[in-house]
């Protein structure tokens, strides 16, 4: 297909960015879910905003509402364009206007509170993404199919099997691709088999075509202008739950056919797997790729320094110490202190947003980082986290989902200081753990 720059200046990218994040809890106590941190170096919104970049898309929103602090701290330490570009990436927090006092109720809603600014400029197309998905893509192989196919809407879909279909939406297209029907998370038997990817399709696709495969909705919608306006213009608060289902029945609404990696990463198992994943000697999804690189904040971090420690199969960020200690299958985060003798398998260590120095330990704490002799397995250990010598952490024996006991924190809060969801173990931020402790 033909493609020109013009497109990519009448193109405007709209990253959601403010929801709760309720199933990465304790993960999003202190922060937003395009905030946490992502391979050791990153911020999971650098994935959208770097694909946007990627695909010649530089006027970009990123929509903001729920513990936003260090999702805009990051942004704007991160993303600056020089001053003779139209190009930015700006934040559009939830604010109140004259026509509207409340906060964003679902997707569509925070579309809809801020079209006027959308609006305002000379765009005919709307690219709308999520904050919390880990893939690569290249949107204006989207761009593309939408102008070409004369399509108001265009939603990009993942083919998945059965087993996984009944968890998404589901899209039924003809052999135009043109979506002629909508479920939402079918589980009967034969509304699934209606639902199927046809053999022609499939044919295309270059799948077999007895393959039993069906097209889910990944939350990346393309609008053109009149489209937009028209379908926001009603109550519905949700993109996928209302203004989709509706769209198919008024638009020509077409499927854009994913067919690399991809991976909601907004349940902490699907996190914590998506992080370790790229531990595997050929990852399913590389941060290794010169042509469409995944850009973050630059902090200037000396290179880490390794002291007589094995490390299997890990990712290892800037700016860290390692002691003789075992590191397998592990992502060890930026300025990360990990003491001798310490073993860390199959876990996500986060490292911290600054070194011993900057904040010294208070009376009976343990310095930053991990001490001497810990055994650390399936958990992940959040940020600024201070863990004593001796200290062994581990869900072996426990409950799938549990919070530790309440405890006091510095700050005099009382609280737990430690979680298991879907079978891991989080040490929440700055928690600090005492010398010999088993959790």
């Amino acid at each position: 297909m033909a493609r020109t720059s013009s497109i990519n200046d009448r193109t405007l990218a709209i990253i959601m960015g403010g929801g709760a994040g309720s199933r990465l809890y304790p993960l999003t106590k202190d922060r937003s879910k395009p905030a946490v941190p992502l391979a050791g170096k990153y911020r999971i919104v650098d994935i959208p905003i770097s694909n946007c970049i990627n695909s010649g898309l530089r006027r970009i929103y990123v929509l903001t509402q729920f513990n936003s602090v260090s999702l805009h701290r990051h942004i704007q330490a991160t993303y600056k364009f020089d001053q003779f570009t139209r190009s930015f990436v700006e934040i559009l927090a939830a604010q109140q206007t004259p026509t509207d006092s409340g906060w964003y109720q679902g997707t569509a809603d925070a579309v809809r509170q801020n079209l006027a600014d959308f609006l305002s400029g000379n765009y005919e197309y709307f690219v709308i993404l999520s904050g919390d998905q880990l893939y690569r893509m290249d949107y204006r192989d989207v761009l593309d199919q939408h102008i070409a196919t004369k399509s108001d809407i265009t939603i990009a879909t993942l083919p998945v099997g059965r087993r996984d279909a009944s968890a998404f939406g589901i899209m039924h297209t003809d052999a135009d691709r043109k979506i002629v029907q909508f479920e939402e998370k079918p589980k009967d038997p034969a509304l699934l088999d209606s639902l199927r990817i046809p053999p022609a399709l499939l044919k295309e696709m270059g799948q077999e075509e007895d393959a039993e495969l069906f097209q889910a909705s990944m939350g990346i919608y393309v609008f053109s202008r009149e489209a937009l306006i028209e379908a926001l213009n009603n109550d519905h608060v949700d993109f996928g739950k209302h203004i989709i289902p509706e769209a198919i029945k008024k638009f020509r609404v077409t499927a854009y056919i994913f067919q690399g990696y991809w991976e909601d990463i907004g349940t902490i198992r699907s996190f914590f797997d998506a992080n370790l994943a790229l531990t595997d000697l050929l990852p399913p999804f590389s941060f290794f790729d010169g042509r469409a690189p995944i850009f973050t904040h630059m902090r200037f971090l000396p290179g880490s320094k390794i002291n007589g420690a094995t490390v299997k199969q890990a990712i290892v960020g800037d700016g860290c110490i390692i002691s003789d200690a075992h590191i397998e299958r592990a992502v060890i985060g930026i300025r990360s202190i990990i003491q001798a003798g310490s073993t860390i398998k199959n876990s996500v260590v986060m490292g911290a947003d600054y070194y011993e120095g900057i904040r010294p330990a208070r009376d009976g704490e343990p310095p930053m980082g991990i001490g001497e002799n810990c055994t650390v397995d399936h958990a992940i250990i959040d940020k600024n986290v201070r863990i004593g010598n001796g200290v062994v952490i581990t869900p072996e024996g426990k409950p799938d989902n549990a919070d530790g006991p309440a405890e006091a924190w510095q700050d005099g809060s009382m609280r737990p200081r430690w979680y298991i969801r879907d079978g891991i173990i989080i040490i929440p931020k700055g928690a600090v753990i005492a010398d010999g402790t088993w959790i």
